[in-house]
């Protein structure tokens, strides 16, 4: 025991904060060990209060697309056009976002597009008429680019400093997010079809979420490297990005577009192409968001054990390979196994272009974010296209046949390790 001796007292009074000290333990390894363990864990769980945000934020509005429809008046058109203004918002987010998190960091960021994010969403239930609306929701892509950059720093951040990979379970609160906002959603459809209702129920769930993740934010992020310092000597000046950061950003729209895809079409490739009845057609995007859940919540032991090149490689060769057996072999338990394998195989991709691209410098992560996007977005209507020149086989075996493509595009990516800081020997 350490014993902080104070000094003899004199006619004048003590500080306070001398008054108050008291003995101190003297802290050997373990407890520093299990110190940086706390530390660890509290910002692991605010920041996946982020990802949880932004998955729950989304599912909540999208759920209610109906009576947005309904109260708005709005055609089938005119609901594509609503939708389409939050993938352009957050499309030309990039200058936005790199400003941003140049001057404000991640944390900041982070919470102020958390906070419009919260208004967006009352915004909806309020909006009278479409344009009002696709300006709304033109502010909601640029806050979810926002949030979506910002977040993803504060992970890799995290990784960084404790050396632990966490990133995948990240993204897997993500998906939990959208999930309960989904079960939220039909919950509060049974009492009651008020939108305003719900959405405020809603937000204050999303200020809840606010509140606890603001209490374990890391305060700094990724310290510049010399490669990344000449960004800030090019201000104003258009950059060439580095053939990593091109090769990432390229490899995320393909992965993007593999996920996207089987989020629209694996029902109608059951009904179409395999004749499965309604009341199977839903076990489509289910089995690859399920499986995607689960995988996302043990990726990073595989992330530590083989790194992150091995595992994008193998998980987007899995993705790939099971999508084309599944359509060459046809038939109900092939394809439900084949989509099984797109969940399983991409599951960790992403979240590892994701942590790649913020070792390469915010501006680099921003790209990489803005090109995610971009598949998302562009993605399903491609393969909606190649479906209507040729048939819907076809354009799945093109969602496979982008998994190859990621996995081609990881073989020319450099891959970077944390730096050597303080690990923390706590299991997961």
């Amino acid at each position: 025991m350490v014993v902080q001796r104070l000094p003899p007292r004199s006619g004048r009074p003590r500080p306070h904060w001398l008054r108050r000290q008291r003995a101190l333990p003297d802290q050997g390894p373990l407890e520093r060990a299990l110190r940086m363990r706390d530390e660890f864990r509290r910002s692991q769980l605010s920041i996946a209060a982020l990802f949880g945000f932004l998955g729950f934020q989304y599912s909540t509005w999208a759920a209610r697309i109906p009576m947005l429809k309904s109260s708005l008046d709005l055609s089938a058109a005119e609901v594509g056009f609503l939708l389409l203004a939050t993938g352009i918002g957050a499309a030309i987010a990039f200058p936005i976002v790199t400003f941003l998190m140049t001057r404000l960091g991640s944390r900041r960021l982070a919470l102020l597009a958390c906070l419009g994010l919260t208004l967006v969403l009352l915004s909806l239930a309020v909006v009278p008429n479409q344009p009002i609306a696709l300006a709304v929701m033109l502010i909601d892509g640029v806050l979810v680019a926002c949030l979506n950059v910002a977040m993803n720093a504060q992970g890799t951040a995290l990784e960084v400093k404790y050396e632990r990979n966490t990133m995948a379970k990240l993204h897997a609160t993500f998906s939990g997010g959208i999930f309960v906002a989904a079960l939220l959603a039909s919950g509060v459809t049974a009492v009651t079809t008020n939108l305003l209702t719900h959405f405020v129920i809603g937000a204050a769930v999303l200020v809840a979420l606010i509140v606890f993740a603001s209490g374990g934010l890391l305060p700094t992020d990724l310290p510049t490297t010399e490669k990344q310092a000449t960004e800030k000597q090019a201000k104003g000046k258009l950059t060439i990005p580095t053939g990593t950061i091109a090769w990432l950003a390229v490899a995320m729209v393909f992965g993007t577009v593999v996920e996207g895809a089987m989020n629209d079409w694996s029902a109608l490739y059951l009904r179409d192409i395999i004749g499965a009845p309604a009341a199977v057609l839903p076990l489509g995007i289910a089995v690859v968001s399920a499986t995607m859940l689960i995988t996302r919540l043990f990726a990073d032991a595989r992330r530590a054990a083989w790194g992150d090149r091995q595992v994008v490689l193998a998980g987007a060769t899995i993705a790939g390979t099971g999508l084309a057996l599944a359509l060459l072999i046809g038939g109900l338990v092939p394809t439900l196994i084949g989509f099984a394998c797109v969940g399983l195989g991409m599951a960790a991709v992403t979240p590892c272009l994701y942590a790649a691209a913020a070792k390469q410098g915010p501006n680099a992560l921003t790209l990489v974010a803005t090109m995610g996007t971009l598949g998302l977005l562009a993605g399903p209507p491609a393969i909606g296209a190649l479906t209507n020149a040729t048939t819907l086989l076809y354009g799945m075996a093109a969602v496979a046949l982008s998994a190859y493509l990621v996995t081609a595009c990881t073989t020319q990516i450099t891959w970077t390790k944390s730096p050597t800081t303080h690990p923390v020997p706590a299991p997961d």
